[in-house]
């Protein structure tokens, strides 16, 4: 998919394995700090579906095309995506991106 968007605001979605959600939990909880002082990232937030809890919701919002590019770029994401692949069904997760109404 090609991104040509502003402001680039997307969500994560991914499911844990049986037995792996409280990994999933840790792996993440240890990425939110480090997205959150990348320059240009605006929103990282992190969440665990209430109702099912092997679920992860991650909401972001980036700067723009090149910090987002930079995001996916850096150690610590390479290094998340890397250790959450046998963790959560189909080996990651799905991304769903969106645009402002206005």
């Amino acid at each position: 998919m090609t991104l040509i968007i502003e402001r680039p605001t997307l969500y994560a979605e991914f499911t844990a394995t049986p037995g792996q959600a409280d990994a999933v939990a840790a792996l993440l909880a240890g990425l939110v700090d480090a997205v959150r002082t990348e320059e240009g990232n605006i929103v990282f937030d992190a969440h665990r579906k209430t109702d099912e809890p092997e679920t992860f919701f991650v909401y972001e919002v980036y700067a723009d095309r090149n910090a987002f590019e930079t995001h996916l770029a850096s150690l610590h994401s390479v290094e998340f995506n890397r250790a959450l692949t046998p963790l959560v069904e189909g080996g990651g997760s799905t991304l769903t991106w969106l645009r402002p109404l206005d």
